[in-house]
């Protein structure tokens, strides 16, 4: 894989937090970028050289945007397939359209997984009500039902504590979907994995992250004692993960510590919130390490440089707490730029180092 020279342009499908802080690594290394997406607000555009605002099958628009780039990556994989398919086809995208399609569908994620030698909580594809019952019968109570596509942060799945559960989840999720049964678990930590192209690994100590309704809250460095004795397992799971799919970028796992050794959760074929440390706390951010491995150049060194790491996350109303984070002598503040406040929204975040 040649290394992409300081000047050439990095295409960024989607708009939101994620491309905005890819766009910003990659501008230290002396790239452009240009964001593709459909959304009335991109926040990625305010640190993007340049922003197409249209949809995402205009084939039309593809073909322009595809001239203009030297390579193209995505930065979250609600996206269908098809377009990073026909992209692929005239510029090189990184990851590959493989791992979108694993990563976007749960039934072929965890069967996938399974192949390589992985281990997620039990589970059934359930396609209709009737179907639901007999995973129920299979795997019990309580469980979890979640849509196989287009679901993060909490949404698009249900709870079932017990059989009478059953006609409400599905009324809240319907089908396809995934029955998951509920894992017993100490902590949940995740691997953020970089792969070049020329087969090159290396991943981040993992985090221990905190979730509140669904939402990551917070990540934690070092991990606690259950986390760090499953870290070798999880990182090979990953790392084959990202062989058998010839990723190449950052590619994240989820994974629960269970009494038995890791289990599966998800994947996420980019960076992740999870990785938000890394900007302050590691050598080299995720997201430049994501830009250095799709254009060809060597992966930066993923130590993390304090005694102590913690990123939080500031959902909703919490960003306006921006004038006393500022005012901390130890907080890296992040605001996403975003011009609409929601509950359980993303709004930015600050990272905390004890060094």
């Amino acid at each position: 894989m040649t290394a992409l020279p300081p000047g050439s342009t990095i295409g960024i499908l989607g708009g939101g937090q994620l491309g905005r802080m890819i766009a910003a690594a990659a501008a230290q290394l002396g790239y452009r970028t240009h964001v593709l997406a459909p959304d009335r607000e991109s926040v990625a555009a305010q640190t993007a050289s340049s922003l197409t605002r249209a949809d995402y099958h205009n084939t039309v628009v593809l073909a322009d945007f595809a001239a203009q780039c030297d390579v193209v990556t995505y930065e979250f994989e609600n996206i269908d397939a098809g377009p990073v398919r026909w992209l692929a086809e005239r510029v090189p995208v990184h990851p590959s359209p493989r791992s979108l399609q694993v990563a976007q569908d749960r039934v072929a994620e965890k069967r996938f997984v399974e192949e390589v030698g992985g281990r997620p909580a039990r589970w059934a594809a359930v396609a209709t009500r009737a179907e639901l019952d007999d995973a129920l019968a299979t795997i019990g109570t309580p469980a979890v039902l979640k849509t196989t596509r287009f679901g993060y942060d909490g949404k698009g799945q249900a709870r079932i504590a017990t059989s009478l559960d059953a006609d409400a989840a599905w009324e809240a999720v319907g089908g396809p979907a995934v029955l998951e049964a509920f894992v017993e678990f100490t902590h949940e930590f995740s691997i953020v994995l970089v792969r070049a192209g020329d087969g090159t690994i290396t991943s981040y100590p993992p985090p221990w992250n905190e979730h509140r309704d669904g939402i990551l809250h917070r990540s934690t460095l070092p991990a606690p004692a259950p986390i760090a004795g499953q870290w070798t397992e999880a990182a090979a799971l990953t790392g084959r993960i990202a062989e058998a799919l010839g990723h190449v970028g950052v590619l994240t796992c989820e994974y629960f510590a269970g009494a038995d050794g890791p289990v599966f959760n998800e994947m996420a074929p980019r960076v992740h919130n999870s990785g938000h440390w890394t900007i302050e706390g590691a050598a080299t951010s995720q997201f430049e390490n994501h830009v250095r491995a799709i254009c060809g150049l060597p992966l930066g060194d993923t130590k993390v440089v304090a005694t102590r790491v913690e990123m939080e996350n500031l959902i909703g109303e919490e960003w306006q707490r921006w004038p006393e984070l500022v005012g901390q002598p130890d907080a890296h503040l992040h605001l996403y730029g975003k011009r609409e406040t929601r509950d359980g929204r993303k709004m930015g975040h600050v990272t905390r180092l004890v060094r």
